[in-house]
Order: C-alpha cells, then structure tokens, then sequence
C-alpha cells in the first residue's frame, strides 16, 4: 500500500510544484513591481498573442462552453468517484488518495496557468506611468471643467448615432461581429501611440448567454484560460463598443479595472466611429458626474441638465435595463467580483472602477496643455 501510494505522489510530484512556483512569481512580482512590468512587455506577449491566435480560430467564445461544460464534467467525475469507492472495498484508501492528489495536481495546473496568463500583471506599473500620464490631486475646478467638456462632447456625438424605435442608441453595425471587427481595428490604430497597447490580437467575442450575464451584474469577462475578451451583447447598445475595449485592454495584460476603463475608453475615442466616440465618452461622463455628484450634488445637477434629450433617453433607459436585475443573485456576483479584486491587490475592490476620473483629468490637463 505503501509503495502504491508514493507511486502515486512520485508520477504528480511535478504537476504539485506547480503552485508553490507560481506563488514565489506572484510574492516576487508585487514586491518588485519592475519584474512583473517586465513580464508583462516581454514575456506575456510571446505567450497571449500565440494562444489568443489559436482560439481566435474559433469564431464562438470557448470559455462560454467551458464554463457550461465543466460543472458537468466535474459532477461526473465526482459520481466516478463514489462508485470506485464504495466497490473498491479493500482499496478505498488508495482510491481517496488518487482522487485527493488529483484534484490538487489540476488545482496547482490552474493557479500556476493563472499566474503566468494574468496575475503578475496586477503588480506591473499603472498605465499612467508608462503612457507618461501624470496623475495628480485635483481641484472641484477642474473636475467640473472635465464634466462640462464631456457633456458637450456627448451632446453633439449623440446626434451623429443611429437610434431605434423608442428612440434610444442603436449600433450602426448590421451584425455584432461587425462591432467586434472594428474594436479590434480601433486597438490596432492606437498601438501606433501606445506601443505597450499591441496589435494583432483576436476580436472581442459576443457571448451567447449575454442575457445569464446581465442576471449577474457582469457586462464582460476576460477569461485567462483561453485568452478571449469576453462581451455581454444584451445590455445597452451605448457600453457595448467601451466594454469590448475594456476587455481587449485585459488581453493586453492591463488587469485593473480603472485602467481598462481607461483604455477602452482611448481605444473608442481614437476610432473615427461615431458609435465607439460615444460609447466611450458616455463612461467617461458617467464617471467624471458621479465623482463630481459626490462632491457637490447642486453642480451635478446643473451639469445633468445640459444634456441633451436624448444623451438622457440613453441614460434612463440604461438604468431601467439594471434594475429589472436587482436582487440575490447579482449581489452574491458583486460580492465575489470584490472579493477577487481585492485578492489581486485592488484594495478598494469595486470601488477602484471610479480612479479611471483620475486618468480622465490626468488626459484632460495634457489636452489643455497642448492648446
């Protein structure tokens, strides 16, 4: 039995040394943060630009049929199990000491892939240190100023977009795929400004349960496993063309959510397309006024009411789309994705999506200076 048993360990003592490696990359890479931006502009690249080819073969999100198919395949599995043990009486032992080490050899697989794909790119450097950005205090001045110039700039973008019959936004494109074709262009125009921001990299993929996601307060998911930039297709046409950019910004290995707004929202801005103009300065201003709300309510209310009829419309028809989700299932979603934020050194969880007001002035003060 004995012999049997180190055997076993002996033939996946390999696949066990996989986390205790990723844990020293990942202690190695918040301590140093240079490392980990080095492994982030060199390595990762090599690594996410190569896999991202082979699933961007596949013109459906993998992940979407992985996260469907493996609770079954695990359930089965654990079914298996129970059977060999209750028929291998005289070996239960060794058959719960297999099942054990298994199930750590695959844990340890997934924690070092996770590593490796995503999470020493939490610790490299903020996007504002490597574009040149500087961040800074800002004065209640300067946010209004920001407000006020992406209330105009929304005004007039709404007057170029298509809309449907409740006269609310509609994409331009015939077919989201269209959508998805052109997000993937925008990125490769900026790589030109950005060099960190690399082209070549797959389109965004529409996921086909977009309806599940909104359940869960989720509007995308970049899934480190299969390198796919993963979109809720069901919300409001107006965050679909910034959230395809937000999670493209992740493929790119820029893993906190305030840059990814950030970067999204550059990547919209950038595109000559009317649509992806308005989607991204639509989250900019809804950030910069619900800072500014938090700071002065009266000002925030002068600015809501320059907004045009319809920049309004959009509004309100997005908020009514979330509230039909309100409830259990999308608080247990929100507690979870802070609890994940806050693992991955994001301390501020949910609440870090608001810093992109920071990046916002940091990009508004470089504009007025070049004026």
């Amino acid at each position: 039995m004995k012999e049997r048993l180190c055997r076993i360990k002996f033939k996946r003592f390999w696949f066990l040394l996989l986390a205790p490696i990723a844990l020293v990359l990942n202690i190695v890479a918040v301590k140093q943060p240079s490392f980990a931006e080095w492994y982030a502009a060199h390595l990762y690249p090599w690594i996410s630009l190569a896999l991202n080819f082979i699933t961007s073969l596949v013109p459906f999100s993998i992940a979407e049929v992985l996260v469907f198919t493996l609770p079954i395949a695990a359930l089965v599995l654990l079914v298996r199990f129970i059977v060999r043990l209750v028929r291998r009486k005289g070996k239960r032992g060794e058959t719960a000491v297999r099942f054990a080490v298994n199930l750590l050899c695959i844990a340890s697989a997934v924690y070092f892939a996770f590593t490796l794909n995503c999470g020493i790119n939490y610790s490299r450097r903020t996007f504002a240190q490597t574009s040149g950005l500087s961040v800074q205090p800002s004065s209640k001045e300067e946010l209004i100023a920001l407000c006020n110039s992406l209330a105009e700039d929304v005004n007039s973008l709404r007057t170029r977009v298509q809309t449907d019959s409740n006269s609310v936004m509609k994409l331009s494109q015939d077919s989201i795929y269209d959508t998805a074709e052109e997000m993937k262009t925008a990125y490769d125009k900026i790589h030109t400004q950005y060099p960190l921001l690399r082209a070549g990299y797959g389109r965004p993929k529409p996921v086909f349960a977009s309806r599940l996601m909104s359940q869960t307060n989720i509007t995308g998911i970049f899934f480190p496993f299969t390198f796919e930039a993963n979109v809720n297709t069901d919300i409001p046409a107006y965050s679909i063309p910034v959230t395809m950019g937000h999670e493209l910004s992740h493929l790119r290995g820029y893993m906190r959510e305030d840059e990814a707004n950030f970067i999204g929202y550059l990547a919209c801005e950038q595109s000559g397309n009317p649509d992806f103009e308005y989607s991204g300065k639509m989250l900019a201003f809804i950030y910069a006024s619900n800072a500014l709300y938090d700071t002065d309510r009266d000002a925030a209310g002068q600015l809501y009411a320059t907004l045009s009829e319809g920049v309004q419309r959009d509004l309100r028809a997005n908020s009514e789309y979330w509230k039909q989700f309100e409830g259990p299932v999308a608080q247990v979603s929100t507690s979870l994705n802070d609890s994940y934020l806050k693992a991955n050194h994001q301390e501020s969880g949910v609440k870090s999506y608001g810093a992109m007001v920071d990046l916002l002035l940091a990009e508004y003060r470089t504009k007025q200076g070049a004026r």
